[in-house]
């Protein structure tokens, strides 16, 4: 049977052979976080109540087992109680640890934010109508402060496969770093189906302060598309009124 391609992205692209997923940097800079993967996912996946790819190094990036499933397009309270165990879980483990075994350090997950953050201040601010401007460069000040867990850093329903209403695995942890927790809870609590985001809560169980900085993370996330807008010369124009809207 012929490999089948099943995604081409910004970072690697995906085909499957056999039962194996292999997934391939696009540009040299990807190639150590794919390989980072090979030695923190088979540390963590022991550690968290959900299955998550373990994978290991080929020639070509890396490979792992197919995880069985689609990706969430509905839930209901048991499957935000299930999210929010993966998540408190995650959450819990040694940061020290996550470094060691391939996480991107809180270092240099700062550096990488840091730039990301100063084009949007540079770029996208300019562009937004001056009675919003202070409010937004306080929205950046506010999640580029917080680095305290390991973090899945694309935490959404693309990511999180369900078989039969049941979570039958968490996938893509190329962006894994030590992070803010809130920035996974981003989509659970401000995107989810309320009854998702209510199991999430339960089971969680964020403080204030966590789930405002989860809202902060909502806020920001029409600011990506703004920015490769502008790097691309497409028409940010609803993207710019989403930001104002969000502020």
């Amino acid at each position: 049977m012929p490999a089948v391609t099943i995604r081409e992205g910004w970072d690697s692209h995906a085909w499957i052979d056999g039962p194996w997923i292999h997934r391939a940097p696009r540009r040299p800079e990807v190639r150590p976080r794919l390989l980072a993967e090979t030695t923190l996912l088979p540390w963590l996946a022991p550690q968290l109540p959900l299955p998550i790819p373990v994978p290991e190094p080929t020639r070509d990036g890396v490979r792992h087992l197919v995880l069985p499933g689609e990706p969430l397009d509905h839930g209901d309270r048991a499957t935000g109680r299930a999210l929010g165990a993966f998540l408190k879980a995650l959450h819990a483990v040694d940061p020290v640890e996550a470094v060691a075994h391939g996480a991107l350090g809180a270092e240099a997950a700062t550096a990488e934010k840091t730039a990301v953050l100063d084009g949007f201040r540079a770029e996208v601010v300019p562009l937004l109508p001056p009675e919003v401007r202070s409010a937004a460069g306080e929205l950046l000040d506010r999640v580029a402060r917080i680095r305290t867990a390991l973090v899945h850093c694309d935490f959404g329903p693309e990511h999180i496969l369900m078989t039969d209403g049941r979570i039958t695995g968490v996938i893509d942890w190329t962006d894994a770093v030590i992070g803010d927790p809130a920035l996974d809870l981003c989509w659970p609590l401000n995107g989810a189906p309320e009854a998702v985001a209510a199991g999430v809560v339960e089971v969680y169980e964020p403080g204030p302060d966590l789930i405002d900085r989860a809202k902060d993370w909502a806020r920001l996330s029409p600011w990506y598309g703004v920015h490769h807008g502008l790097h691309h010369s497409e028409d940010v124009t609803d993207g710019l009124r989403a930001i104002i809207s969000a502020l």
